[in-house]
C-alpha cells in the first residue's frame, strides 16, 4: 500500500505537470537558466548547439559539491524498418578475432547469446540523433521546459525538482514522430565519467564493479567488470531498474524509471516475462560512462509511430552525497515501494504446515521418487532425478540437503527417515568420493548416479571441480558428523576431501574451476574460481580441530576477498549456464561470516556484509504489486500473488535463467537475510527476507507442500526435481528459526550447522541443543502436536528432559496482531505434561514471538 506522503507527492507532480502544460504559451532562447532545491542545482546555458549543461552541483555538508564533465546532450534513435533483437552480428576480441561462444553443448544459453550480440543489445541499431535543446521555458521556479525537433521528431522536456526527495529530478520526454518509423529515447546525459573517476558502477541483476573490462565475455556474460561498450540490456533480469554510478567525489548518480515502464512479467493471463519495454545502459549511445534508460526499444513494444504520434517517457535522476548502496535503496524504498509489499500479502498456509506435509513426502517411495541401487557391494540411496544429467538414459539419482535430512529425521524422530533413508543415503555419500589413488583422490566423483553405467557424474561435463568437493564432500560429511560424531568412517572421507582440497589450492590462495577428468588439466581458464570453495576447510578445521585447515581456509578468503569481493567479480555453480554468478554469492556472505565468528578478525564481517548487498541484487524489487486481477493457468490471482518482486534468481545477468523462467521460489537467503539485518540493522535485509518467505501460496502444490522452482510454472509442485522438497525444508528452517533468534532478542537461539550445497546459504538444526528463555532444550518437530486455524502462525518446538519442560516457540507472521487459539496433542511427545492446557490462547504483536513453557512430569 502506498503511504499519504507517497500519495500526496504523485498527486503533487501530477498536478506540477498539468500546470506546465496550461502555462506553456511560447519559447525563448535565455542565456542561462538555473533549477534549484536544497539537495540539487541544475544549470543550463544557451550556445550555438542549444542548451548545454553547465553546471551540475548536489549539497555536501551545507555546501556545493561540483560534478564535473557535466553535458545535457540528448539521444533519440531512429530506424525505418524493424531491427533484429534476436539475429545476432559478429563480435570480436581485443586482438580482432571473433568470438565463437558458447560451445555448442551449452544450448540453454545459445539463444540468449544471439540477443547479447543483436544490434538492439549491442546498441548499435538504428539512427542515432544527439542534440541539445534548441529553445526552452522558465514556467515554474522549480521546473523548466526544454524543446528541439528535426525532420525526424519533435522533442519536448520538461524537468522539475522533486516536492518529496531534494535529491531528485523528475523529467517527462514527450517525443511527436514528423516520419513514420521505429523510435527509442534516451535519458540525457548529466555527466560523463572517465574511466579513471568512478569508484563503483552497476546494473542491478547484471553488473557492478570498479572498473572497465575489455574482456567481451568477461563483462557481457560473466559480469566481471563493467563492458565497456554500451550494451543495453532488459529489464527482465534487471532486479531493481536503476543503472548507477558512484564517483570518486563519494556522490553518485543514478537514473530510475517511472513505476509502471518496465514490462509485467505476467500482464494478464500469460507470461510476458520476454516483453521489452525498457532497455538499461551504463554508458550512452557514444560509448561514455553515465548511465543510461532508453525507452521504448528500438524494434520492440510501443517503438513504432506513425507520423503525428506520440510516446511519452517519465523518470528521475538521483543525485546524492552517498555511496551507491544508499541510492540504490532510495529506488527500492522510496520510488518503488517495496516496503509496502508485505502488507498486501494474505497467507493461506503456513510455513510450519508445509514442512510437515513435506515431511510425508519426502517419506514417501512414490511422491519423493526414492530409489536404492547396488553399488561396490553396497547399497545406496537417492531420488530419481529427471532433468538433464550428461550422460544419462534417464537413469540419475541424486540428494540434494543431507544436513535437511539429518535434521528432519531428528527433530521428528521418524523411524522411515531414521531406518529406509538416512543408512543409505550414507552410503551414497560414502560412495560419491574418489577412493583410487591419484590426482583426484578424495575428490568428489560427481553429483549424480547413473544407475545403468553404474558411476557417479557431474550435471554439465567429464570433469571435476574442486568447490563440488566442498559440496559434495565436505558439507556434506561435515553436517553427517555433526549428528553423528562418532561415525569414522565419515571422518575419513571428510580428511580426504580436505586434503584433496589442500592440495588443489594454488600458492596464492585460489583453485582451479575445474579439471579434466582424463586429461587432469585445468577447465575454464577464461574464468577465476570467484566462489567460496575456501568454506570446505572451515569444516575440516571445525571437525577435524587441526590448524593446518584453518591456515588454508583463511588463505583461501583472503584471495577471494582481493579477486571477488573487492571487485564485485563472482562466479557460479551452475554447470548449463557455464557457471554465470549465480547463488553461490549468497553462500559467500555465510561462509566470511562463519570465519569471522571464528577468527574475530572484522576484515571478514566487513566482507561479509559487503557481499550481501551485493547479493540483494539478486532479488526482483518490480513492478509493484497491487490488487489487480489476473488469471494463471485458468485460476483468478491478484497480482501481489504471483509477484516477482522480493523474489531471487537462480541467476541473473545476459544469460541467467531468469530472462526466461524469472525468479525461483528456493528462498535459501531468507535466514542469512534476517541474520544480516541483526548484524546491520539494514531493513531492506528483513523485507527482503520476509517477501520471499511469506504468502507464496500461488506457487506452492496443495497436495504436498512443495513450491515450484521456477517462477514461470507456478504451483506445479516438484515437477522434474523431487530431492527440491529437502531443500525447501532447510531454507523454511532457517529463516523461522533466524526469526525467532531476532524476534526474543537472542533468547530462542539454536546452533547451526553448515551450509548446504549449491542453491544458497541456509544451515541445517537438530544435532546439539540450543537456549529457549535460559533452558538447553532440544529441537522438536512432531506431526499432530499443534494446530491451529490461522495460517499466519508459525512454531517449532523444543524439549528439555533434564529439566522437564516443552516450548512451544509461536511466531506471528503477519503485519498486524493475531489473537487465536492453539490447540495442543500432547500425546506426539515422548513425555507427560503435568496438568498442561490443551487450549492455549495466542496473543502476538505484528512480526511478535510467544514462547509457551510446558512443564512436564
Amino acid at each position: 500500500m502506498r503511504s499519504t506522503k507517497q500519495l500526496i507527492a504523485s498527486a503533487a507532480g501530477r498536478r506540477l505537470f498539468a500546470l506546465l502544460a496550461l502555462v506553456l504559451t511560447g519559447w525563448t532562447a535565455s542565456a542561462q537558466i538555473t533549477v534549484e532545491s536544497r539537495g540539487v542545482q541544475l544549470r543550463w546555458e544557451h550556445s550555438e548547439k542549444g542548451y548545454q549543461l553547465k553546471g551540475l552541483a548536489v549539497k555536501q555538508g551545507g555546501r556545493w559539491l561540483p560534478l564535473p564533465h557535466t553535458s545535457g546532450e540528448y539521444t533519440v534513435l531512429y530506424s525505418a524498418e524493424k531491427p533484429s533483437a534476436t539475429e545476432p552480428i559478429p563480435v570480436y576480441d581485443a586482438k580482432g578475432a571473433q568470438i565463437d561462444f558458447p560451445e555448442k553443448k551449452y544450448h540453454y544459453v545459445i539463444p540468449l547469446w544471439k540477443e547479447l550480440t543483436s544490434p538492439v543489445q549491442l546498441n548499435t541499431a538504428g539512427e542515432a540523433w544527439h542534440f541539445y535543446p534548441s529553445a526552452a521555458r522558465d514556467v515554474h521556479s522549480r521546473a523548466q521546459v526544454f524543446s528541439a525537433e528535426n525532420n525526424r521528431a519533435e522533442i519536448t522536456a520538461m524537468w522539475m525538482l522533486d516536492t518529496l526527495y531534494s535529491t531528485d529530478v523528475q523529467v517527462r520526454i514527450t517525443l511527436k514522430a514528423k516520419a513514420d518509423g521505429y523510435f527509442s529515447v534516451a535519458t540525457p546525459t548529466l555527466a560523463v565519467y572517465p574511466e579513471n573517476s568512478f569508484a563503483w558502477a552497476g546494473i542491478p541483476g547484471y553488473y557492478q564493479s570498479n572498473f572497465i573490462e575489455k574482456d567481451f565475455v568477461k563483462a557481457a556474460v560473466y559480469m566481471q567488470g563493467i563492458p565497456e561498450k554500451p550494451l543495453l540490456v532488459r529489464e527482465r533480469a534487471a532486479s531493481t531498474l536503476s543503472p548507477f554510478i558512484e564517483g570518486k567525489n563519494r556522490v553518485t548518480m543514478a537514473v530510475i524509471p517511472e513505476p509502471g515502464t518496465g514490462r509485467d512479467p505476467w500482464a494478464t493471463n500469460t507470461k510476458t516475462q520476454d516483453a521489452w519495454r525498457l532497455g538499461l545502459s551504463l554508458m550512452n549511445r557514444k560509448g561514455q560512462l553515465s548511465p543510461t534508460l532508453y525507452h521504448p526499444v528500438l524494434g520492440q513494444e510501443g517503438s513504432a509511430l506513425k507520423k503525428g504520434e506520440t510516446v511519452e517517457f517519465s523518470f528521475r535522476y538521483s543525485l546524492q552525497p552517498a555511496n551507491w548502496y544508499t541510492v540504490y535503496k532510495h529506488a527500492i524504498n522510496d520510488i518503488y515501494r517495496f516496503p509496502d509489499f508485505l502488507a498486501l500479502k494474505e497467507t493461506r498456509r503456513s510455513l510450519t504446515d508445509r514442512i510437515l506435509a513435506m515431511h510425508q513426502y519426502v517419506i514417501s517411495d512414490s511422491t519423493s521418487l526414492w530409489r536404492t541401487e547396488d553399488f561396490n557391494g553396497m547399497k545406496i540411496g537417492a531420488q530419481a532425478y529427471l532433468g538433464g544429467v550428461y550422460g544419462s538414459e534417464k537413469d540419475a539419482m541424486k540428494n540434494s540437503d543431507y544436513g535437511a535430512m539429518w535434521m528432519l529425521a531428528s527433530i521428528t524422530n521418524d523411524p522411515v527417515l531414521k531406518e529406509t533413508r538416512l543408512p543409505f543415503a550414507r552410503n551414497f555419500k560414502l560412495q560419491q568420493q574418489t577412493t583410487t589413488g591419484g590426482f583426484f583422490r578424495g575428490a568428489a566423483a560427481g553429483q549424480y548416479y547413473l544407475s545403468k553405467s553404474k558411476r557417479f557424474t557431474e550435471e554439465w561435463g567429464p570433469y571435476v571441480e574442486p568447490i563440488g568437493t566442498t559440496y559434495y564432500v565436505l558439507m556434506d560429511a561435515g553436517n553427517i558428523l555433526l549428528f553423528n560424531p562418532a561415525d569414522t568412517a565419515m571422518k575419513h572421507v571428510l580428511t580426504a576431501a580436505a586434503d584433496r582440497l589442500l592440495g588443489w589450492m594454488g600458492s596464492s590462495g585460489n583453485w582451479q574451476v575445474a579439471y579434466d577428468h582424463a586429461t587432469q588439466a585445468p577447465m575454464f581458464r577464461e574464468v577465476e574460481d570467484l566462489r567460496p570453495t575456501f568454506y570446505g576447510l572451515l569444516i575440516a578445521y571445525k571437525i577435524l580441530k587441526q590448524p593446518k585447515y584453518l591456515a588454508a581456509a583463511k588463505k583461501g578468503a583472503d584471495w577471494y576477498i582481493q579477486h571477488a569481493v573487492d571487485k564485485g567479480s563472482f562466479l557460479g555453480v551452475c554447470g548449463d549456464t557455464r557457471f554465470v554468478p549465480d547463488f553461490a554469492t549468497g553462500q559467500s556472505v555465510q561462509a566470511l561470516l562463519e570465519l569471522f565468528e571464528l577468527t574475530g578478525q572484522e576484515k571478514y564481517r566487513a566482507a561479509a556484509i559487503k557481499t550481501a548487498r551485493f547479493y540483494t541484487t539478486s532479488v526482483y524489487t518490480h513492478p509493484i504489486p497491487d490488487n489487480a486481477v489476473k488469471t494463471v493457468n485458468g485460476v483468478e490471482r491478484k497480482d501481489w500473488e504471483i509477484s516477482q518482486a522480493g523474489l531471487s534468481f537462480e541467476h541473473g545477468g545476459t544469460f541467467g535463467s531468469a530472462n526466461k523462467r524469472g525468479p525461483i521460489l528456493l528462498a535459501s537467503h531468507a535466514g542469512l537475510f534476517v541474520r544480516m539485518f541483526t548484524i546491520t540493522k539494514d531493513s531492506l535485509f528483513l523485507h527482503m527476507a520476509r517477501a520471499a518467505a511469506l504468502g507464496r501460496d500461488a506457487f506452492v502444490d496443495p497436495a504436498t507442500g512443495v513450491a515450484s522452482y521456477y517462477w514461470d510454472v507456478m504451483n506445479k509442485g516438484a515437477g522434474p526435481y523431487p530431492h527440491h522438497a529437502w531443500w525447501q525444508i532447510g531454507w523454511i528452517t532457517d529463516y523461522l528459526l533466524a526469526e525467532a533468534e531476532l524476534r526474543s532478542g537472542g533468547k530462542v537461539k539454536f546452533p547451526r550447522g553448515f551450509i548446504t550445497p549449491k542453491v544458497g546459504p541456509h544451515q541445517s538444526y537438530g544435532f546439539a541443543p540450543g537456549m529457549v528463555n535460559g533452558t538447553p532444550a532440544q529441537l522438536m518437530l512432531r506431526q499432530g502436536l499443534l494446530q491451529t486455524d490461522s495460517p499466519y502462525l508459525d512454531y517449532y518446538c523444543a524439549i528439555s528432559e533434564k529439566q522437564k519442560k516443552l516450548f512451544f516457540i509461536l511466531l506471528n507472521n503477519h503485519h498486524q496482531a493475531l489473537r487465536t487459539t492453539v490447540k495442543a496433542h500432547y500425546a506426539a511427545v515422548p513425555v507427560t505434561p503435568a496438568n498442561a492446557a490443551t487450549d492455549i490462547a495466542v496473543h502476538i504483536k505484528p512480526y511478535g514471538i510467544q514462547v509457551v513453557e510446558i512443564n512436564l512430569r
